[in-house]
């Protein structure tokens, strides 16, 4: 079995990379019809453009499972902007989608915690509805829509959390078909369990992103090993091996926070437990450190008996 890992948004190393340079809308107001149109066109081919080459370093190291960023076009989404952002960077979009295809990379986008669908009032699910087509269309752009997947968690409970994933099976499906078709659900640190999050993941035939830090932290009743048989089979349709994600800790106090780094120890059960299922994975790092905390998981796991790296972000087991 292979377990290949990856990390979010921007690659530390490099220098001026991030693919995040955003622009507020009271700033964009402040600024004429034209200088609107350019400051709008300028950030989106930075984000683009460092999109492309955060690609060509994980390329060189051997990392093939990455998350865009969300914020790669500016004010995308707001009601009062929402422009064509597809037609002048064409290229861009398919460079970035050809080199995925070509180097068979795993990319996904994660939405912010304000992309809810359990929400009672109907304009957060609206909004909700929006966001997600901005993510899908970017996929689209790029030519990845039946590729890149699009994951979110369940939401808020507004105090009642049986009626809010009520809320969130009727909500959910005024999403568009091929969307929800690109969707996965996470279990979170706070509200949802991994087991509650899985029933709904179930419900609607989306695959379900195990989370173990967040389990960690927000565990519910049942022991995350014997959900996993239930949490493969979420995947099986998709025709991808599962996703997760990890990290671990930042102390003892603050177990909700990330870490710099993963703690070998804090994650070894974790990846025993996937080994003793012989199901390879893609594990999604969430550390502060980003690629530098996923190679180095790598380097530490290459080291164990039974463990061989294969390139810089895959273990085979």
């Amino acid at each position: 079995m292979i377990l290949r890992f990856g990390y979010v948004s921007m690659a530390l190393p490099l220098w001026e990379a991030t693919p995040s340079r955003t622009l507020t809308y009271t700033n964009w107001k402040k600024l004429d019809e034209k200088s609107r149109v350019e400051k709008l066109y300028h950030l989106t081919e930075q984000n683009l453009r460092n999109t492309i080459r955060v690609l060509h370093y994980n390329i060189a190291h051997g990392i093939e499972v990455y998350r865009m960023s969300s914020s790669l076009v500016p004010l995308a989404t707001h009601p009062e902007v929402m422009w064509d952002f597809k037609t002048p960077f064409k290229d861009l979009f398919n460079e970035i989608g050809a080199l995925v295809k070509k180097h068979q990379l795993r990319v996904s986008f994660h939405p912010n915690q304000f992309t809810l669908f359990t929400s009672p009032q109907e304009h957060v699910t609206a909004n909700a509805i929006i966001d997600m087509t901005y993510h899908y269309e970017m996929f689209e752009a790029m030519r990845l829509q039946n590729e890149g997947t699009i994951n979110i968690h369940v939401g808020g409970t507004y105090g009642d959390k049986v009626k809010a994933v009520n809320s969130f099976n009727e909500n959910f499906r005024n999403l568009q078909p091929h969307i929800r078709n690109q969707t996965t659900l996470e279990n979170d640190d706070k509200t949802y369990t991994a087991e509650e999050t899985l029933k709904i993941c179930e419900e609607h035939g989306v695959p379900f992103v195990f989370d173990y830090h967040h389990h960690f932290a927000n565990p519910g009743e049942g022991e995350y090993v014997n959900l996993l048989p239930r949490i493969l089979k979420t995947w099986e349709r998709t025709g991808k091996v599962p996703k997760f994600h990890l990290s671990s800790p930042k102390s003892e106090k603050q177990i909700r926070a990330h870490a710099d780094f993963v703690d070998i120890e804090f994650a070894l059960p974790f990846i025993k437990a996937l080994k003793d299922f012989g199901q390879s994975a893609d594990i999604m790092i969430e550390a502060k450190a980003k690629d530098q905390a996923a190679l180095q998981l790598v380097e530490e796991l290459g080291k164990l008996r039974g463990f061989k790296r294969i390139n810089g972000g895959a273990i085979e087991i």
